[in-house]
């Protein structure tokens, strides 16, 4: 097949051959568009916590796989049925693409769609420098020429996952105060969005990098977390853990905020989210929890005794996104402000075994042209 006119039939990707191992950056054979899909150019990439939950093996992937879920491009082949976009159109989608004929895609809820296909997961993602995309005139966005790829691509996942979050689930209103644990890409959007809606933010963060990342962004406090068996940070004593950082936030908060997050993904940090709220207050789940030991634990006697709710969010339906776009044209939210650096597809090969453990002070965002 040839794309663009480019007479091109392979293109390079990042590629896993086996879960857990090294990733390579090769010719693959150009995507083909499916029916009612797209193939998109890859503009611009994002390197996500989530790409590592795949390729360590918590996500279901059948390799040789290519990973890569948060994207922006242009148009580059249209699949049969396709009505709305033709080649050249710039576009991003979100992680979920949903099937576009259930009873939640027809009620704008394609995020939890029974038969939904993610890019990097169900299907090769935009580790690439083309990938193909199902369900396009349910699934695609397209993005307003003073949007850059760069800040479309880091809407797909983290950026909409927290808009989402706070507006759809949690309903956070002006005045709120909100927990955010985890000071990475989701976490920091999370922040810019919950300061846009007039809330005031206590970030909780193990890293010097992401704490200060959190300042810069206008959080009202920002507490150290302890790592395991590490040392205390500022908001946890020494030996007393979990009860020292929730019993410093309620001090902070006037007894407790009204709406926690959890953008990390471990038992540990979900129950520090969840201590922090005040009663009646309400968690968002947005970090995935995979079952190290069996189901992770949550501190449902707490959950009872206040009548906390507990949420859950999956990224944003296409159809949420035209509300939150009108509010980066105009300058109220920037995402791009979160952009750490740009790197290749070499580069994202060499880091994304590392994500778990890196000290990220913003996203890292990937070209695929730079290779």
């Amino acid at each position: 097949m040839v794309i663009e006119g480019e007479g091109r039939v392979l293109v390079l990707a990042v590629v896993m051959d086996r879960i857990g191992g090294p990733l390579e950056v090769r010719e693959v054979p150009t995507p083909v568009p499916p029916v009612g899909g797209v193939v998109v150019r890859v503009g611009a990439t994002g390197l996500c916590r989530s790409d590592w939950h795949a390729w360590v093996g918590h996500e279901e992937i059948a390799v040789p796989h290519v990973p890569g879920h948060e994207l922006a491009g242009t148009v580059a082949a249209v699949g049969v049925g396709v009505r709305d976009w033709v080649v050249g159109d710039r576009v991003t989608v979100p992680f979920v693409c949903g099937c576009g004929r259930c009873e939640w895609c027809a009620s704008g809820d394609a995020q939890v769609c029974p038969d939904q296909q993610q890019p990097g997961f169900t299907h090769w993602g935009s580790f690439a420098e083309y990938v193909a995309l199902h369900g396009a005139d349910t699934n695609l966005v397209r993005v307003p020429d003073q949007v850059s790829f760069t800040v479309a691509a880091s809407l797909g996942c983290r950026f909409a996952t927290a808009y989402r979050a706070l507006t759809a689930r949690a309903r956070l209103a002006a005045g709120e105060w909100v927990t955010v644990v985890g000071a990475g890409g989701v976490g920091l959007s999370a922040v810019m969005i919950a300061k846009a809606l007039g809330a005031r933010v206590v970030v909780v963060d193990r890293t010097e990098a992401a704490c200060d990342a959190a300042r810069a962004l206008g959080a009202d406090y920002v507490l150290a977390a302890d790592e395991p068996g590490g040392q205390a940070g500022a908001g946890r004593e020494a030996g007393s853990g979990e009860a020292a950082l929730s019993d410093r936030i309620h001090d902070l908060t006037d007894g407790g905020c009204h709406v926690s997050i959890d953008a990390v993904g471990s038992e540990q940090t979900c129950r520090d989210a969840i201590m922090s709220l005040r009663r009646r207050g309400r968690h968002v789940q947005i970090g995935l929890l995979p079952p190290v030991t069996g189901i992770p634990r949550v501190p449902m006697a707490r959950v009872l005794a206040w009548e906390l709710d507990l949420l859950g969010s999956h990224g944003m339906a296409a159809a949420d996104y035209p509300a939150m776009l009108a509010l980066i044209e105009r300058g109220t939210l920037r995402p791009q402000d979160l952009v750490e650096r740009v790197v290749g597809l070499s580069e994202a090969a060499a880091l994304l075994p590392h994500v778990d453990t890196a000290s990220p002070g913003g996203m890292t965002m990937i070209d695929p042209q730079q290779d």
